[in-house]
């Protein structure tokens, strides 16, 4: 599933960031601000008419995401033990 998919408040981890074959800098920028695979994110909160922008937290920072840039980081769910 992807980022902007996901429940508010539980974790996921990124399992890899797809960029448009147009665009493949923005790959590179997600990843540079923490979007790496294995990397525990959590949807914080989710802007006007569920649309974006996304609050999210990866790792000990947290970032706006546009519902574009959301689409592009694939997630899985975190299972807590």
């Amino acid at each position: 599933m992807h980022l902007d998919q996901v429940d508010l408040d539980s974790t996921y981890r990124v399992c890899t960031v797809n960029a448009p074959k147009g665009a493949p800098q923005i790959k590179g920028q997600l990843e540079d601000i923490g979007f790496l695979p294995g990397e525990q994110v959590t949807l914080l909160r989710k802007g006007l008419l569920k649309k974006g922008p996304y609050l999210v937290r990866v790792g000990a920072s947290t970032f706006a995401l546009r519902q574009s840039e959301a689409r592009m980081i694939e997630v899985e769910s975190v299972v807590n033990v």
